[in-house]
């Protein structure tokens, strides 16, 4: 199968391209050379992707050669926990559809963007692509991860009967400028964020959290994931899933810390104990995204946390 190096030859297709990590897929696309009239972000409020229809009359209506797919739904243990049917049906009928439709459609290649959900709860850690399938996902996150690594199945499944090019990238926890700060359907840093800038504002001088704080999670700057699924879909062509993950674990009693610090909170944390940790470690292997296509993290994480907390003071009065 061909290798895609020079992009600006080509259309693109970038479902949840107007999301947090597919605004800054799209830029880097634009980075390297293609053309923004060559780029289409398709919105739900055009083309529902729960539809192969409507799925159907989106590759008509603009002939891609690469499909990125970044829709989903996504949200924290709360909104996980409250909304498991959603979060698979949406997730695995959307995917489905895409790669249904780019297949009967002539697409070149499909870039199927997954999630560390599919992971098994008890994992060795750090996490190797070949041990997705050793065990079942801890039990909040399971409904999505299942959904989004069926979609493998089906990758591995076109790829061996039609010839199908479709690669299956893995990213960690994402974080960043432009995250999702809405307490309802926030991931844990964006949370922490504005629990501990409400706090400050508010004078408070207690903040309550989640759980107990063992867990560990492993955390990916927006723009270096945005990187890492430009290159692969420039380079990557095999039918095994890749890692994106910046390498690094840090507890969530050790993030809290941090952000407490870079947010100014000088009160007291106390934890609620009887909430879910959620998976107790997430940590990845690397190494295959740096072996196959030259991927690896950038962005220092004090760095990047810096960076959110910035934006999201700058602009919390606009995002609600």
């Amino acid at each position: 199968m061909k290798s895609f190096h020079n992009l600006s030859e080509y259309k693109i297709i970038v479902t949840g391209g107007a999301g947090f990590l597919g605004k800054n897929v799209v830029r880097k696309f634009g980075e390297e050379g293609v053309p923004s009239e060559n780029i289409f972000v398709p919105r739900s409020k055009d083309y529902d992707l729960r539809r192969e229809s409507a799925v159907e009359r989106m590759l008509n209506d603009f002939p891609a050669d690469i499909l990125v797919n970044l829709a989903a739904k996504v949200g924290g243990i709360g909104y996980n926990m409250e909304n498991p049917g959603v979060l698979f049906y949406d997730s695995i009928i959307m995917g489905v559809n895409l790669i249904e439709q780019a297949r009967l459609h002539d697409v070149k290649k499909f870039v199927a963007v997954g999630t560390v959900c599919s992971y098994p709860k008890y994992c060795t850690v750090p996490f190797k692509e070949d041990d997705i399938w050793n065990g079942y996902p801890e039990e909040t996150n399971a409904p999505y991860g299942l959904a989004k690594k069926a979609l493998l199945v089906q990758l591995q499944a076109y790829r061996k009967q039609y010839g199908f090019n479709g690669i299956y990238l893995i990213p960690v926890n994402l974080y960043g400028p432009g995250d999702n700060f809405k307490p309802e359907s926030s991931h844990v840093i964006p949370a922490l964020i504005k629990k501990f800038d409400d706090a400050v504002t508010e004078r408070k001088d207690s903040v309550s959290i989640w759980g107990t704080g063992n867990a560990s999670r492993e955390f990916l700057y927006v723009d270096d994931a945005a990187e890492g699924i430009v290159k692969a879909t420039k380079l990557y062509k095999k039918e095994d899933p890749v890692n994106l993950g910046s390498g690094m674990e840090i507890s969530i009693r050790e993030l809290t810390t941090l952000i407490a610090q870079e947010t100014g909170f000088e009160g007291e944390v106390s934890w609620e104990k009887t909430k879910p940790d959620g998976q107790p470690r997430r940590c990845l292997d690397v190494s295959r995204a740096i072996e196959e296509f030259d991927f690896k993290a950038k962005t220092p994480f004090e760095e990047g946390l810096k960076k959110t907390i910035e934006w999201y003071r700058a602009n919390k009065d606009s995002i609600y």
